[in-house]
């Protein structure tokens, strides 16, 4: 199935000691019930290839928590 190619955000990881830029994106989580709450963070999938759109893990992304800190 072809998909467009959808511009994605890039952030530094640490790989081999270096900061390098790679593309992201992020899943938020929604708590539904007789409410709804959008949680602070959620799952940041990230390409692990310089270059890479891939941000799935079956073909070879990665995932990082995401937290949002929030300073009074």
């Amino acid at each position: 199935m072809a998909q467009p190619l959808i511009s994605l955000s890039t952030a530094p990881i640490l790989t081999n000691g270096n900061a390098e830029p790679r593309h992201i994106d992020l899943r938020p989580f929604v708590l539904q019930g007789k409410d709804h709450c959008v949680t602070p963070g959620g799952l940041t999938r990230v390409a692990m290839r310089k270059g890479s759109y891939v941000v799935n893990s079956s073909q070879g992304g990665g995932s990082k928590d995401t937290w949002i800190v929030v300073e009074d």
